[in-house]
């Protein structure tokens, strides 16, 4: 019975907008500093960027997008994926429905589709986020996202967002819950490029270097707020 309710889509309705409203509330009374001071000049001198985060930070990835900055963030399409999707709407952001593969196929659950339209949506100057971890394995980068830059020639941007009160929770993916009240840092990595003839070995390399950005961010922004890893 709780998971027939669970699947109702007003129950997923209620559960997004109340997350959002919830995650509104943590940026509205938190204070929040950019690393380094020109992320995001940096970024809209790149755009339109390919977005990444680690799972798990990616709460509040709607909430640090600029008025002046328009993307769309992808989305698993598991009913746990549709009270994101709802909460991001609700937060200015359009989703896009799909999801990741540990083998870079794009036949498996809507990732073609998904992954069309992301190139699609890149194509029209409007920029993307994802989280780049492969399912169920935290802070492991998979290939997807790097096979994403080299088809559209975009740069990836990596990002990590820590805040000073927050409950971690014994997940897979580390989920952050982040608190009212806290000290933010927004983290930007070096942005990283993937040429269009990369070969087997470039892309491996590429997505070990965005693996080691998003750790490094990561920990910039933890260390920042007094967070003890």
């Amino acid at each position: 019975m709780l998971k027939r309710i669970g699947r109702s889509r007003r129950v997923q309705h209620a559960a997004g907008a109340a997350i959002a409203a919830y995650l509104s509330l943590v940026f509205r009374t938190s204070r929040f500093e950019v690393d380094p001071p020109d992320g995001y000049e940096r970024v809209d001198a790149a755009w339109p960027p390919i977005i990444a985060i680690w799972h798990g930070q990616h709460f509040l990835l709607a909430s640090i997008r600029r008025p002046h900055q328009e993307f769309r963030v992808l989305i698993s399409r598991h009913r746990d994926g549709e009270i994101n999707a709802v909460a991001a709407e609700r937060l200015g952001v359009t989703a896009i429905r799909g999801s990741g593969d540990t083998r870079r196929r794009t036949n498996t659950k809507g990732g073609a589709t998904g992954f069309r339209t992301l190139l699609k949506t890149l194509d029209q100057g409007i920029g993307v986020a994802l989280t780049a971890d492969v399912p169920k394995v935290s802070r492991k980068a998979g290939l997807g996202i790097v096979t994403l830059a080299q088809k559209s020639g975009r740069p990836i941007v990596p990002v990590a967002i820590a805040t000073s009160r927050r409950k971690v929770l014994n997940t897979w993916d580390r989920t952050s819950l982040d608190r009212p009240f806290s000290r933010g840092i927004i983290a930007f990595g070096e942005h990283i490029l993937v040429p269009a003839d990369a070969d087997d070995d470039a892309l491996e390399a590429a997505r070990l270097r965005v693996e080691e950005s998003l750790n490094e961010a990561t920990e910039r922004a933890e260390r920042s707020v007094g967070v003890r890893r």
